[in-house]
């Protein structure tokens, strides 16, 4: 089967009302309760690497079998076991390579430790997709696989919402990610950090957002904030009893930062006539991780712009209750969309 598409705590069942974290508005959180959403994780890095080695062809044509789409996707796109200039004597010795060196046993091995079980994960992963349903009744109910991919993605959507989880990008900030390439910007610290269980949830359904909200057009900072806006204001409804500070990947102090200085952020894209700059040198770090926000004090984290465009969204949201996601999702302009928020940041 093709890929079709490739993008890279508590539960509450009775309706409530929680208070919003960043204006002080009550934010309605549907009642849930009564959807399917029975989530049954399956483990492909547990049944790649229990493959009999001595039987390498047949035991690969099994796997296959159980897992086609992922199968394919996993040995072409992430282990490149298909292509001949990596693999000359096709793709069975290639893999029977990769689960017999000893670096790749040990990052298994290291992976099973850490998951050996992961029905809490599923118990979050169920209340996230029940609220996917409800707010997005027409898409697919996704599916959960995890693997290995020796750090190569941590989390993509294939086929109709099925979703890949590479659970060796989640062993913990502890695990030396920096020593295996110290030059390597994704193994920052400010990163590591949220390399962990605590953000798997978060993480994966951030990548299924990811392919429900097209890019925007423009490159201004505007376009971009508000983009990413919308991206955090679904997450925030997928997962609204989750803390801030997931959802962010950023620190609890950094949230109370956001919280206590919107004004200011505002302040500073307006003086510093940020809003409509398509120089990426001087917006990619507002939208786009990093530890720090250029220009602002130190305990600013990254992609401040992003927090800033959520609150927009979320003013759009709440003086315009009669809109769907669907509908937040189709509005493309940026401009328009921050206009009729009457967006007025918070002191």
């Amino acid at each position: 089967m093709s890929v079709k598409r490739m993008h890279l705590f508590a539960f509450l069942t009775a309706t409530t009302l929680i208070w919003g974290c960043q204006t002080g508005e009550q934010e309605f959180v549907p009642d849930v309760s009564g959807i399917e959403a029975e989530v049954d994780i399956r483990r492909f890095d547990q049944a790649l690497f229990q493959l009999d080695t001595n039987n390498m062809q047949a035991a690969l044509e099994g796997l296959m079998e159980d897992y086609p789409e992922l199968g394919d996707l996993y040995f072409t796109r992430i282990l490149r076991a298909n292509d001949p200039r990596m693999a000359p004597d096709g793709p069975a010795p290639y893999v029977k390579g990769f689960l017999q060196h000893e670096p790749v046993r040990n990052l298994y091995d290291s992976v099973q430790v850490h998951y050996p079980d992961l029905s809490d994960i599923e118990e979050e992963l169920e209340q996230a997709f029940r609220f996917f349903q409800y707010y997005f009744p027409d898409e697919p109910v996704p599916t959960v696989s995890t693997l290995i991919s020796e750090y190569a993605v941590a989390a993509f959507v294939y086929g109709e919402n099925d979703l890949g989880v590479s659970l060796d990008y989640f062993l913990g900030e502890d695990y030396p990610y920096q020593k295996l390439n110290p030059r390597d910007p994704a193994f920052s610290a400010y990163l590591t950090r949220t390399f962990n269980r605590q953000h798997l949830t978060s993480k994966a359904i951030q990548t299924l957002i990811n392919g429900l909200v097209p890019p925007p057009r423009q490159q201004r900072l505007i376009d971009l904030m508000v983009n990413n806006g919308k991206k955090l204001y679904i997450l925030d409804k997928l997962l609204p009893y989750a803390p801030d500070s997931v959802k962010l990947e950023v620190t609890g102090e950094q949230v109370e930062w956001l919280n206590d200085n919107e004004l200011e952020m505002w302040a500073f894209f307006i003086k510093e006539d940020l809003m409509y700059e398509t120089d990426s040198r001087k917006i990619r770090k507002l939208v786009d991780y990093s530890p720090h926000s250029p220009g602002m004090p130190e305990e600013a984290p990254g992609r401040t712009a992003n927090w800033v465009g959520w609150q927009i969204v979320r003013a759009y949201m709440q003086r315009h209750p009669e809109a769907t996601m669907q509908d937040l999702i189709a509005l493309e302009d940026a401009q328009a969309l921050l206009d009729a928020s009457r967006y007025k940041p918070g002191r």
